[in-house]
């Protein structure tokens, strides 16, 4: 029997602590504190002006918070820019998707990864992970499809094929059911779990 003592818990996946920012006249966040185990399915919840993207900002990298720390896996990180944040192996999903429309799904799952760990990737390796990808997550997506003739839940699944691609271990999606259909959101509520 081991001794409860040399046992150590996991971190958190994240933690946020006192982390703070404003804008000329707004207090956007208060010293807001949080955590996230890996595995774990967490939703922000607020009125409009809440902070909620403020946060996902902070995350991704598009802002710089005015105070507090941020943890990944134990680990603090600061995140200046979005390519820290996803160094740091953090996905943001915003609400407005960052596809290109006249890519396929294919192209805009690997773009800006076409220099792989192991060299470049050819178009069918890559049609072959896409394929995979899309599987795992259960959408039924064609990977040479233009994203520009896909549906928004498509699309989405599209956006978060590309993060699973990106080998994020943190996925945050700002306001994913905005303008999904109730059984898109369904589809949606499987894929998170």
């Amino acid at each position: 029997m081991a001794d409860e003592s040399s046992v150590t818990a996991e971190p958190p996946l994240l933690r946020m602590v006192g982390v703070e920012k404003s804008f000329p006249g707004v207090r956007a966040l208060d010293g807001i504190n949080l955590e996230l185990n890996a595995g774990e399915v967490l939703a922000l919840l607020g009125e409009n002006g809440a902070g909620k993207s403020t946060l996902i900002k902070i995350l991704g990298g598009a802002y710089l918070p005015d105070a507090g720390t941020i943890e990944i896996g134990g680990l603090p990180v600061v995140i200046s820019n979005p390519r820290d944040s996803q160094q740091a192996g953090v996905a943001i999903i915003y609400q407005e998707f960052n596809l290109v429309p006249a890519m396929t799904a294919r192209e805009n799952i690997f773009l800006g990864q076409e220099q792989g760990r192991f060299g470049l990737l050819s178009a069918n390796q890559e049609r072959r992970q896409a394929e995979a990808l899309f599987a795992r997550i259960g959408v039924n997506v064609n990977p040479e499809a233009l994203c520009r003739n896909l549906t928004v839940a498509q699309q989405q699944g599209v956006e978060i094929a590309k993060a699973l691609a990106q080998e994020a271990r943190i996925i945050v999606m700002d306001e994913p059911t905005a303008a999904l259909t109730p059984r898109e959101v369904e589809g949606l509520s499987v894929i998170v779990r």
